[in-house]
């Protein structure tokens, strides 16, 4: 760990020395980032990183890299820059170095307290929207486990008229949702709760929820060997991992919890492992779920399901 600290110091100081140099154009700049990156990240990561850094820093668009090659870079953007560099070398993901990511068109801050939005999950979103949006009903819909509330504020700015509840264990996510709603312009009732305390009331209020949504802790502690170092080491675990030997652990809670807030023909939404998407669908069929169906993402894994409350 000694030798690995001194490392890390010694190409910190390179790139600080590269990159402090106040002649250091975007073309040079550009062609550091790529053999520093390369061999770590595959070619079209590291030309995403390049943008983003680029963009964030220097508000900087893909045209701008092409037509102002030869312009030189302010030595404080540099020194930010060094400083995004080192950290995707630690492989961090970018969205935290930045503090922000995009979902469904939308910009969302983000920290290691929360997962980053996922684009698999934006499917969900569009499969809910396109679900329940033919409705004239006044609905109510609860997004459980909301993290950063990517969820809940993509639903809410794309159906403005759907009261929508999100709801977190985590006091820290929720505060950071709560920015994210501001930020985005939209109005969500946020609350904390612990969707496994089968006791706790949530939401003090007689009327029920015509949709839930949920994207749980799905991924069992045995896939650890199989996941990335920058999600591994960086993204909150208690939203990742459930235990191998209870893998549908919120699964049941959520369903427990719907089966008792939900209305009659309300719907129950799931992001899921695709290892697990039939054991989700038969514990739906048996708790009085019915039209239930399993839709695959675009890379062809069943990762979605939705199935319609009956009592």
């Amino acid at each position: 760990m000694l030798i690995l600290f001194f490392i890390n110091v010694f190409l910190s100081s390179v790139f600080s020395n590269q990159m402090s140099n106040s002649n250091t154009s975007v073309q040079s700049l550009i062609r550091l980032l790529r053999e520093e990156l390369k061999g770590l990240y595959d070619t079209h990561e590291i030309e995403s990183f390049i943008f983003y850094t680029f963009e964030f820093h220097l508000g900087y668009s893909q045209t701008d890299l092409l037509l102002k090659k030869e312009v030189q870079i302010p030595e404080q953007q540099l020194i930010k820059m060094n400083d995004v560099l080192r950290r995707l070398k630690q492989e961090e993901p970018m969205q935290y170095i930045l503090g922000e990511a995009w979902f469904c068109g939308l910009k969302l801050k983000v920290t290691p307290d929360v997962l980053i939005p996922r684009p698999e999950t934006e499917e969900l979103v569009e499969w809910i929207i396109d679900d329940i949006s033919h409705s004239n009903l006044k609905l109510r819909l609860l997004d459980i486990g909301t993290g950063s509330g990517c969820i809940a504020i993509a639903l809410k700015k794309r159906l403005p008229n759907v009261e929508v509840w999100a709801m977190d264990v985590s006091n820290s996510a929720l505060e950071l949702a709560k920015q994210n709603a501001a930020l985005n312009k939209v109005d969500v009732n946020f609350i904390q709760g612990d969707i496994l305390n089968s006791s706790a009331n949530f939401i003090n209020q007689s009327a029920l929820f015509d949709c839930v949504v949920s994207n749980p802790p799905y991924v069992l502690q045995s896939e650890k060997q199989t996941m990335k170092t920058n999600v591994l080491e960086h993204e909150p675990h208690v939203a990742l991992f459930v235990n191998d030997w209870d893998p549908l652990l919120f699964y049941k809670a959520i369903i427990n919890y719907s089966s008792r807030n939900l209305s009659r023909n309300g719907k129950l939404f799931f992001e899921v492992n695709e290892a697990k998407a039939l054991e989700v669908s038969s514990l739906l069929q048996n708790n009085n779920f019915a039209a239930i169906e399993i839709k695959k993402d675009l890379s062809g894994k069943e990762r979605m399901i939705k199935g319609a409350w009956q009592l």
